[in-house]
């Protein structure tokens, strides 16, 4: 039986970028039921508010366990009034989960604007939540935890959102070095991960609908994975959905992979050339 990674114990310290909606506000919600005082960071509004009261109903400590403090995690200067503020308030952070991201769509040769919000958002947003809060976790000398969400599409980089997957490839290069960086620091008590989420039923993704389509997951459900791949260890956490399951996954990485080693054209998965021959690779199973 595998036991609870140690930087979840009662009374320690999680901050959740994003927390307002989706992936964040179901892992603040755990945390809190896990007796942690959770720190939720997003954009201000009454999302926000909303998601700290319901966040502070599930505290032991109720108000006193749970704030929420309005982040811009693009502003550099905004991450460093966030960590000053938690630090007053709860002393030292235990987890950091930088999870905040945008998807507003885009094309290469696309608004500006699109690709400046999406990397500022899902790239130095985690670069900077790293950087900031970073030192003073490796300092305390507790056992902590660095969680950046990542993306498949930062991994296959399928066509259609370029801005997107370049930001997510980031959030991955970047993660990878920083456990590096982690591992190999004396001393060092702190870990990190990359959540690379399946297809999930949040504001981000629902584009409209109302109600889950049968192939996604809930943020619940991604949650309950992220937690139990941390207990195991797991620095990929690639997770599953009800459409695609890890073989499936795997197939589709090793052939992204292999256009490189094959000199393939990239993207061949949606070549013509090479679809059928990449459609027959994933679907085999040994």
């Amino acid at each position: 039986m595998t036991m609870q990674h140690p930087a979840f114990a009662k009374g320690h310290v999680a901050v959740v970028t994003g927390a307002a909606s989706g992936i964040g506000l179901a892992a603040a919600r755990e945390f809190a039921r896990l007796g942690l005082c959770v720190v939720l960071a997003d954009l201000e509004g009454d999302r926000l508010e909303a998601a700290c009261q319901e966040v502070r109903a599930l505290a032991a400590g109720g108000e006193a366990d749970v704030v929420a403090i309005a982040t811009d995690v693009s502003r550099p200067d905004q991450v460093e009034s966030l960590e000053r503020a938690v630090i007053q308030r709860f002393g030292r952070v235990h987890i950091l989960m930088n999870n905040a991201g945008i998807q507003p769509g885009s094309s290469l040769f696309g608004p500006q604007a699109n690709w400046d919000s999406v990397l500022a958002v899902n790239l130095m947003g985690v670069i900077y939540g790293t950087r900031t809060f970073g030192p003073n976790m490796m300092s305390h000398k507790d056992p902590a935890l660095i969680i950046n969400t990542g993306s498949k599409q930062g991994i296959t980089t399928p066509p259609g959102d370029p801005a997107y997957n370049v930001s997510k490839a980031g959030v991955k290069a970047f993660t990878e070095a920083l456990q590096h960086e982690l591992r190999n620091t004396q001393g060092c008590r702190v870990t990190a991960h990359l959540l690379i989420p399946g297809f999930v039923y949040t504001a981000l993704t629902a584009n409209g609908r109302t109600e889950k389509p049968a192939g996604a997951w809930t943020p619940e459900q991604t949650v309950e994975f992220m937690m139990r791949s941390i207990e195991r260890g797991d620095f990929y956490i690639l997770c599953p959905d009800n459409d695609v399951d890890r073989a499936t996954d795997e197939r589709r990485i090793a052939w992204a992979a292999g256009d490189i080693i094959e000199n393939r054209p990239p993207l061949s998965r949606w070549h013509p050339d090479h679809a059928d021959a990449a459609r027959d690779f994933i679907a085999k199973r040994d």
